[in-house]
């Protein structure tokens, strides 16, 4: 009974009892503990003192990392900047894509579709995909493992098509030219002549190549095909043309033609566009490649049916390209094609008056799309980019591949006019300056001016 009795000597059951001899050693513990928290507590704030905070370091970025006042002034040659009327537009919830509302909505986008193909005999197809999701679309339709087709290399786009090419066991007869240089059509003419047994199935070709600033003369490819009499598809790469420079489907005789919903359409990524001519249908019937998600038979299935969805769309795309196609219209095509060339006449007028050299060799492969500028050597192209992200606001486009560092690329497609170009100008002169090239100041904003004062044309709807 002794062991029981408490300091003041009353009883103390047992289970108490040691509940009391516990309690000062808890005690001890949670002090301990205090003493711990309170000591991490301070050492982070000393390492943040010393170090910075972690989660802005590069990787791990806060969502207000990129955050500046104003708009971007977005640059590269896609993804482009998108309408307010577009993102109005795509700004509504989801809908059942079979009731009867969508496929009335789709019957409508297939038909402005091919205006801008310019083709009135081609079959269109709205593709939940990328510019590379066409591709492979465009390929696998129309040819088979082991077919031999003509591709041209002359920038890292049209490098990764022939890759892809390849991958897909096609026999690719690769042509290749000097990165800002066009395609080598005399090789061309050579192969064709050669090919009396017509082994040659298909001749692929890349309209702009956005990573030199080179525009392929598409008409000088049909003529040569017509002089040979030479009955290979004509397959076209028109991700950054289509929309902004001359496209004429049927009358160069192209047998599939593509974009990208994020190029001069000015929509967001996500919608790749492919235009088949009755002669690419009917190659697609035998064609043994093998497709599931890009089968065209699929399309026209349900097509027939007035369904025309084998797929889930995007909902919010396809008002979006509605609205896109509108703008298009409202403007004109062909008014939309001049501006673009005005764009691109101011911006290597701006680049001549820099100092600075054009990625693109000769004047017939300027591009109306994209201006690939070529910096000194003693400049690492990708700084003035970092540079024009970073203090200006202002996004440009990276040197790939072979030109990487050596040039950075202005875009100037899509849904930007001539005053929105003049601020990127006047943004990559600062630029040019922080990176220690001795640019003056003005120079080439005041030559792309002059141009461009002569040259706007007034607003058809304010007149």
């Amino acid at each position: 009974m002794m062991d029981n009795l408490d300091d003041d000597g009353r009883v103390v059951p047992k289970e108490e009892k040691e509940v009391l001899v516990w309690l000062p050693q808890v005690r001890v513990w949670l002090i301990i503990i205090l003493l711990l928290y309170h000591f991490i507590f301070h050492y982070n704030l000393l390492f943040l003192f010393l170090n910075g905070d972690p989660t802005q370091s590069e990787g791990r970025a806060k969502m207000d990392y990129t955050y500046a006042p104003g708009r971007n002034h977005l640059f590269v040659p896609g993804p482009v900047n998108i309408p307010d009327q577009v993102l109005r537009a795509m700004n509504r919830n989801n809908e059942d894509y079979r009731s009867p509302a969508v496929p009335a909505l789709t019957k409508i986008l297939l038909e402005d579709v091919k205006k801008i193909f310019k083709t009135t005999s081609g079959t269109p197809f709205l593709i939940p995909t990328t510019g590379t999701g066409a591709w492979e679309s465009a390929l696998t339709n129309t040819l088979s493992p082991g077919d031999r087709i003509v591709s041209f290399v002359i920038g890292q786009f049209s490098l990764l098509w022939v890759d892809q090419q390849q991958r897909l066991g096609f026999n690719v007869d690769v042509v290749e030219s000097e990165w800002g240089a066009g395609a080598n059509l005399e090789v061309l003419a050579s192969k064709l002549a050669a090919d009396t047994a017509h082994t040659i199935k298909a001749v692929c070709i890349v309209h702009n190549e956005t990573a030199t600033g080179v525009t392929n003369n598409l008409a000088s490819v049909r003529k040569i095909l017509d002089h040979y009499q030479h009955p290979a598809l004509f397959l076209v790469d028109g991700v950054s043309s289509i929309c902004a420079l001359d496209f004429r489907m049927d009358e160069w005789g192209v047998d599939v033609a593509l974009t990208g919903s994020q190029k001069a359409l000015s929509l967001p990524t996500g919608m790749g566009i492919v235009c088949a001519s009755p002669k690419a249908i009917e190659a697609s019937q035998t064609a043994k490649s093998l497709r599931v998600f890009f089968d065209w038979k699929d399309y026209l299935k349900f097509y027939k049916m007035g369904t025309y969805w084998p797929y889930t769309p995007s909902i919010q795309l396809l008002y979006g390209l509605k609205a896109a196609l509108d703008l298009i219209f409202e403007e004109g095509l062909d008014n939309v094609i001049a501006r673009h060339n005005r764009l691109g006449t101011a911006t290597r007028l701006a680049v001549e008056a820099w100092g600075l050299k054009n990625c693109t060799q000769k004047e017939e492969w300027f591009s109306d799309t994209v201006t690939a500028v070529v910096v000194p050597p003693y400049i690492d192209s990708s700084e003035i980019v970092r540079r024009g992200w970073k203090r200006y606001n202002l996004s440009l486009g990276l040197g790939l591949n072979k030109v990487a560092g050596k040039v950075f690329r202005i875009g100037h497609l899509g849904h930007v006019n001539d005053l929105q170009l003049l601020g990127c100008l006047a943004g990559v002169e600062m630029v040019l300056k922080d990176v220690g090239y001795p640019v003056k100041l003005g120079s080439g904003v005041a030559a792309a001016c002059a141009y461009l004062q002569n040259n706007i044309p007034m607003i058809p709807s304010r007149i």
